[in-house]
């Protein structure tokens, strides 16, 4: 009885489908009478169509189950039983046709092969009526088969149909031979383009939501990086006006000014991050990670040569010195941070190192790039194709080094050494 089961499974599972079709269906219609009402064109396509919207099509058999009530049919019970073999394979195939898994599948290919037996046996035999079931399997084939071999088959199935249909019907075998095609070929272009619609709907909402995402990770990288290394320059410069001001009032008034400005240039610099127009300046970003070391009391130490180097590229080495330059004024214990940028052939190289003993809960990961700053940068450079290596020094120190595809923007060289200096 483990066909009755499973019958009895198959009876619930299409009850459920029809249930949800229905509520997706008075869903989509509330939605769209709420879209017409806002004036507005509805873009929801409904829900996807499922085996219910072939069934009606079964109609078509009325004829022939008219015919076997009657007995004008002869044999009756075997007339019957293929009536009742075709219908359960129609409604078999229909329904597996709109998963394209089972669509695929061996077992619905080998139910719509028995379902054209049993037509063209039902047609041989009986005739008349019954030929019009030539149409249904045409339904049935146009939505199983939706690909580069559909006409193919159509164009065979057609010919099936028309030698059957002339054998039994005579001329009326053209009536039957275009319903064929027709059935065939519109549905499986009808099922096609919705199925085509609704993956591009859903690849733009897809791509929608990966340009939200990846707008969030811009706007979070740029406030981590902005607002780490501003508010380490105002701590550093604080503390040292704190130091200065007993002895040096003057000197003292400086590093306040400074932080003036370095605040005024953090809000503009927000400001830029959020509409997403900002463009660091490599020069800009080496003068202030000279400042924030020197108040600091770390001996700064910048080292430039090679060609000079397109905005985009300049940008990203801007935003490494910020991160590394941060980390150092912060974690290092340094006394001194060399800066170098060599540019050889196609690439551009940035190196940041310092001589302090370091912090472990910044650089304590396997492969150096410990810090949420230092992941950012890591994500941006490979997106550039470049790359981000980080971790401690064999001399001693925290090293990070940067390396980064480049296009030189011309040939001129330039080579700048610059000395430490006193806050």
């Amino acid at each position: 009885m483990s066909w009755m089961r499973g019958i009895r499974c198959q009876v619930r599972a299409w009850r459920a489908a029809r249930a949800r079709w229905r509520a997706d269906m008075a869903e989509f219609k509330v939605a769209q009478k709420e879209a017409r009402r806002r004036g507005e064109w509805p873009e929801n396509p409904g829900p996807p169509p499922t085996g219910f919207s072939l069934l009606p099509w079964l109609l078509m058999g009325l004829g022939s189950f008219s015919n076997l009530l009657q007995g004008k049919t002869s044999n009756p019970w075997i007339g019957g039983l293929g009536l009742l073999a075709f219908n359960s394979l129609y409604i078999y195939v229909v329904f597996r046709s709109f998963v394209k898994e089972m669509r695929e599948a061996v077992s619905t290919r080998v139910a719509l092969v028995v379902m054209g037996l049993v037509t063209c046996g039902l047609a041989l035999g009986y005739g008349g009526s019954w030929l019009y079931f030539f149409p249904l399997l045409g339904l049935a084939t146009g939505a199983c088969l939706r690909g580069p071999r559909l006409g193919q088959v159509g164009l065979a199935l057609t010919a099936l149909a028309a030698a059957v249909s002339v054998f039994r019907a005579g001329w009326d075998a053209i009536n039957v031979a275009y319903g064929t095609f027709l059935s065939t070929m519109v549905t499986a272009a009808i099922l096609s383009l919705s199925e085509a619609v609704r993956e591009l709907r859903a690849a733009r909402e897809e791509l929608a939501r990966r340009a939200v995402e990846k707008e969030r990770m811009r706007f979070s990288r740029d406030l981590h990086d902005l607002l780490g290394h501003t508010l380490s320059v105002i701590v550093v410069k604080s503390e040292a006006a704190r130091r200065l001001a007993p002895r040096d009032m003057e000197a003292a008034l400086g590093q306040i000014t400074d932080i003036e400005a370095v605040g005024r240039q953090a809000l503009t610099e927000i400001r830029e991050a959020v509409t997403g127009y900002r463009e660091g300046s490599l020069a800009t970003e080496l003068d202030r990670a000279r400042s924030a070391l020197s108040a600091a009391d770390i001996d700064p130490v910048v080292r430039q040569s090679g060609p000079p180097l397109t905005p985009q590229t300049e940008a990203l080495l801007g935003w490494v010195v910020r991160e590394a330059v941060t980390n150092v004024v912060r974690h290092s214990g340094a006394t001194r941070c060399e800066i170098t940028l060599d540019g050889v052939l196609d690439r551009a190289r940035l190196t940041v190192a310092d001589d302090g003993p370091g912090d472990s809960s910044v650089s304590g990961s396997a492969d150096g790039i410990g810090g949420t700053g230092l992941k950012g940068l890591t994500e941006r450079l490979a997106a550039a194709g470049g790359s981000l290596r980080a971790g401690p020094s064999p001399r001693g120190g925290f090293t990070v080094t940067a390396e980064l595809p480049v296009e030189q923007a011309d040939l001129t060289s330039s080579v700048v050494a610059t000395a430490p200096r006193e806050p």
